[in-house]
């Protein structure tokens, strides 16, 4: 459960492995051993399509609200949650988009995540909510922008608070070169040294960094004077047990965040 100062009304948590019906790659560690009841919600891999169903469902059940999926990818356009499940209830193609956001109580805001990062957004008086799926590709088109900026309006502009989840941590997330050139070129002057800073030279592997995405998640936030934003700090790669991790197993798995009003 998101530890954060936000209004009553607004409703968030993130999943585990622990809890549904995927069998193991997908299952939850238990005393060394990978059991058959593993909540993976990612519907992108090669799990079984009813394992994913029964898990989705037992989420709903357990927020007791319908939630929104997403077809993500990797980008930055934001849907309404409501939208997305009109076409869900239609049995319609399913939304591609990487963040959504309601105003309407009793519908979830959800994004499948594994090494990237979930971010889960609302307003101070508890008038709209939002969830935002950021790897490092949408993180620096501005997928977190987009996402508060529309929270903020349905919100009629209240100030904003922000939660980001467990995502790869620093120690474990080598990138190129190419990627540090990416978010440089897009800093302001202001941000130059803070997202310089984001960047660890590696140090047995020339022209590689270790990313701090918390940190350029950071930055991004706070170019719309976010500065209620807070996280865990966890690294799903180093954590087998809770989290799946796509660097660490090499299989398409996901747990989820999700943020609703009540």
């Amino acid at each position: 459960m998101p530890n954060w100062q936000v209004p009553s009304r607004v409703r968030a948590l993130i999943t585990t492995r622990a809890g549904g019906v995927s069998e193991p790659p997908y299952g939850q560690w238990r005393d060394g051993l990978l059991c058959s009841d593993g909540l993976n919600l990612n519907a992108n891999g090669d799990d079984k399509l009813h394992c994913i169903n029964e898990n989705r469902a037992r989420l709903a059940t357990l927020a007791g609200v319908p939630i929104a999926w997403l077809e993500q990818v990797h980008g930055t356009d934001v849907a309404r949650a409501e939208t997305v499940l009109a076409q869900q209830a239609k049995g319609e193609a399913m939304v591609r988009a990487d963040a959504c956001v309601t105003t309407q109580p009793q519908i979830g805001c959800a994004v499948v995540t594994a090494d990237c990062l979930p971010v889960l957004i609302c307003d101070q008086a508890g008038q709209a909510v939002g969830a935002a799926h950021a790897g490092w590709r949408g993180l620096a088109a501005g997928v977190l922008e987009n996402t508060a900026t529309q929270v903020a309006a349905l919100a009629g502009n209240s100030a904003l608070c922000a939660f980001l989840g467990p995502a790869i941590g620093q120690q474990a997330f080598e990138v190129g070169a190419e990627v540090r050139d990416i978010f440089m070129q897009a800093a302001t002057l202001a941000e130059r040294d803070a997202t310089a800073a984001a960047f660890y030279p590696h140090a047995e592997r020339p022209n590689k960094y270790l990313a701090n995405l918390y940190q350029l998640a950071r930055l991004r936030l706070a170019r719309l004077s976010i500065r209620s934003i807070e996280d865990g700090q966890w690294c799903t790669v180093s954590d087998p047990t809770r989290f799946y991790s796509y660097r660490r197993d090499g299989v398409k798995a996901g747990f989820a965040s999700l943020i609703w009003l009540s």
